[in-house]
């Protein structure tokens, strides 16, 4: 089975740069992200999105605004509203109205959001480990110069198209 890359396979070496590097990256984060979407439904019974809106709100203990959730996570509030009505049906996340505005809701981790979080971040760390194993920490270290590189350079046109 022939992955996104197959695209430019028939194109010489050297040629078309951009467009082999952006879909090396993709292919990349395709593999990775569905055997880290696999492992999570398997193992937790759990979607990649509902352990992302976890882990955004772990990393903010007091919590975050729908909007700022949205911006981090960078999807719409659209897509992320589901998302949170139905952690907070199951108990993860607890949902409140700010009392300065009521048209923004806060939300944050429950006791058992944050259980839950815990156990699956340590899965979803062992599994990253595995993907990885057949890297050594001096590559791991270079790719991650190369990527800070890849970023620093492409935030200018980000922020353009914004």
């Amino acid at each position: 089975m022939q992955d996104i890359e197959a695209i430019v396979s028939q194109e010489p070496e050297g040629k078309r740069l951009e467009l082999r590097l952006w879909l090396r990256l993709l292919s990349c984060n395709n593999i990775i992200s569905a055997h880290i979407r696999k492992r999570l439904r398997e193992e937790f019974k759990f979607t990649l999105p509902r352990f992302d809106v976890l882990a955004q709100l772990q990393r903010s203990p007091e919590g975050l605004r729908l909007g700022e959730l949205s911006e981090r996570m960078m999807v719409t509030g659209g897509n992320l509203t589901g998302i949170v009505e139905a952690l907070a049906a199951d108990g993860y996340i607890r949902r409140e109205q700010l009392p300065s505005d009521r048209r923004s809701v806060m939300v944050r981790l429950s006791k058992s959001g944050e259980k839950t979080f815990a156990r699956m971040a340590q899965a979803h760390e062992k599994w990253l480990k595995e993907l990885f194993s057949g890297m050594t920490s001096e590559e791991i270290s270079s790719m991650m110069r190369e990527l800070d590189t890849l970023k620093k350079s492409i935030r200018p046109a980000r922020k353009n198209a914004s």
